[in-house]
């Protein structure tokens, strides 16, 4: 990587900056784990690694493509720096790997930034989120306390997961459950709430207001959090310099009222602009 960052160096004091930019054409930008920052100026592709079967920040559309609130924030942030977009679907589980593999350029898809503080370079946080409990209408639990000798089902490596693990923020609640299991998405989960096999299911929010949208009969969402927590955009330790135009392009998508309208369109998925933060 530092030598490829050096040929470049020396290519555009030889030949200029069209030079630069077709030795970068057909690769996305990397960020060594060193901390080296990678020049956002000069990438012509941003891929976006996310969790295909967390709706309403990324799913698949009935027309079989790509979608979701986070996915449409990255297209818009792409296209205002003349940047190619891809999405690119990881096992949540294996997010790491992606990222310092230079698979992804980032992580954006209701990215939970507490207790990942010092694990990442991250945006500043730009949505409020809580991590809640979602069981069937017909349970007869009302509250966290509730849950006591229940099963517990989440995502593998999620921010709930990490809440109810071991020196975790409700270590001492997940204490009480009969177990706690983990899926590689949720609506795995949501099958296994409907059949019975767990009691419970522990989520985002959003993601729980979309899953449970249409069979609010069904199911219930308990009014008790588990946490209250921030997403943001993670990318490579040390990668400020796509950090920081992905922030700025963001800002100004704020302030033209971009983000707004985005999020209008996914309001009946359980997206309100009300827990947007970010300030422009």
């Amino acid at each position: 990587m530092k030598k490829r960052a050096l040929a470049a160096a020396v290519l555009t004091s030889i030949l200029g900056v069209a030079a630069v930019a077709g030795c970068t054409s057909d690769k996305p930008a990397v960020t060594e784990s060193t901390g080296t920052a990678t020049d956002a100026a000069a990438i012509a592709r941003l891929v976006v690694g996310f969790d295909q079967d967390f709706p309403p920040y990324g799913y698949v559309g009935d027309d079989g493509k790509f979608t979701g609130f986070d996915l449409d924030l990255a297209a818009e942030v792409a296209k205002r720096n003349s940047w190619e977009v891809e999405y690119k679907p990881i096992n949540w589980d294996a997010k790491d790997l992606e990222l310092s593999s230079g698979a992804i350029d980032c992580i954006w898809n209701g990215f939970t930034i507490e207790g990942r503080e010092d694990g990442y370079t991250w945006t500043e946080p730009y949505m409020d989120n809580s991590q809640v409990i979602v069981v069937k209408s017909d349970s007869g639990i009302t509250t966290l306390a509730g849950l006591a000798g229940k099963t517990v089902m989440t995502q593998a490596d999620s921010a709930a997961f990490h809440l109810l693990s071991a020196e975790g923020d409700q270590e001492a609640l997940a204490k009480t459950f009969k177990a706690v299991q983990t899926t590689p998405e949720y609506n795995t989960a949501f099958l296994e709430l409907e059949s019975g096999a767990v009691d419970a299911v522990a989520i985002d929010l959003p993601v729980a207001k979309f899953q449970v949208q249409g069979k609010e009969s069904a199911y219930s969402i308990l009014t008790e959090p588990l946490s209250l927590e921030h997403y943001g955009v993670g990318f490579l330790l040390g990668n400020t310099a796509l950090r920081d135009q992905v922030q700025k392009t963001l800002k100004e998508m704020v302030a033209d009222g971009t983000v707004k309208t985005i999020a209008e369109k996914y309001a009946d998925q359980g997206i309100s602009y009300d827990q947007w933060i970010l300030e422009a």
